[in-house]
């Protein structure tokens, strides 16, 4: 079981940036895939970025540029860095694992205002 804790959502004005982190605590033996998905009121679940353990990464089209996801494997946390916001950029913000099977966090609000 693994237990993901994020933190770093908030409000800022466009233009400005944030910080999420997201730690993965709990029984595990390694864990491969790392990210973020948001739900904006009224859509779907997308995909923000994702990392692989390696390095590999991966990023919604709309956020390149923008936004840069890292991972710290020795403390099993990945992080997204988030400049340059948009309005649209508000949403939830959930990180998720892949460590055999797929974790999610509780979500962290972040508020963009124009």
């Amino acid at each position: 079981q693994v237990q993901l804790v994020g933190s770093g959502g908030g409000l800022v004005q466009a233009g400005g940036s944030l910080r999420l982190s997201c730690a993965a605590s709990g029984r595990f033996f390694t864990i491969s895939g790392m990210g973020w998905y948001r739900q904006a009121p009224g859509k779907q679940r997308e995909l923000v970025a994702g990392i692989s353990r390696l390095g590999i990464t991966n990023y919604a089209d709309s956020v390149k540029g923008r936004f840069t996801i890292s991972r710290d494997n020795a403390k099993n946390t990945v992080y997204l860095q988030m400049n340059s916001l948009l309005p649209e950029d508000t949403a939830v913000y959930y990180c998720y694992a892949n460590a055999g099977s797929s974790y999610w966090g509780q979500g962290t609000q972040v508020t963009v205002s124009s």
